[in-house]
């Protein structure tokens, strides 16, 4: 496969079929890091396609980083999740204000909150969401996503310097809201294999 740069630029043409392969190279990792990103599967589907209209309808300002786009993808899978969490947060809001209505347990919840895997992953959510969008970012790329730091730093528009500094402090904030997590749940949290 070569780099995403000749068919981004017939992409940016007009081509649909180069952007059809730019997406198909691409589309399974800009959804993983969706995942990681947003509290529902279908949260994750909408926000990887928002992701790729959003490249397609802003392509001449999309940055090729080593050749590749992905990085520009993921730092927009970043924004375009965020946006949906302040927009479901209004519609929260909103529904809130409604009269209150007779509440029916679903089974599925009980089911779902005894997986050890959704309860980490929730926590995960909450202590990035509880994080600044640079740290996210700085973690998305460098962490999550395992881009070298100087990949990272071309995508954010920053120095490698900045990048590594942004890393070593995200990395220190989200140590302590994984332990505060653990500390309220008694259940210690694993990013990567590594304990949290």
């Amino acid at each position: 496969m070569t780099g995403d740069a000749d068919v981004w630029a017939r992409a940016v043409a007009g081509d649909p079929a180069a952007f059809g392969t730019v997406f198909d190279r691409h589309q399974a990792r800009v959804h993983g890091h969706a995942l990681r990103l947003c509290r529902h599967r279908h949260d994750a589907e909408d926000v990887t396609a928002m992701v790729f209209l959003e490249a397609w309808r802003r392509r001449d300002a999309v940055r090729i980083v080593d050749g590749s786009v992905l990085a520009w993808l993921l730092v927009t899978t970043g924004h375009v999740a965020q946006n949906l969490a302040r927009s479901t947060r209004r519609h929260r809001i909103a529904l809130a204000s409604l009269p209150p209505h007779a509440d029916v347990d679903d089974p599925a919840d009980d089911v779902a909150a005894r997986l050890d895997v959704v309860d980490r992953d929730r926590r995960l959510r909450v202590a990035l969401d509880g994080l600044g969008k640079a740290d996210r970012d700085v973690l998305g790329l460098c962490v999550l996503e395992e881009f070298p730091m100087a990949t990272a730093a071309e995508a954010l528009g920053v120095p490698v310097g900045t990048v590594k500094s942004r890393l070593s402090r995200a990395k220190s904030r989200l140590a302590k809201a994984m332990s505060a997590s653990e500390s309220a749940s008694g259940r210690p949290v694993t990013l990567n294999g590594e304990n949290r």
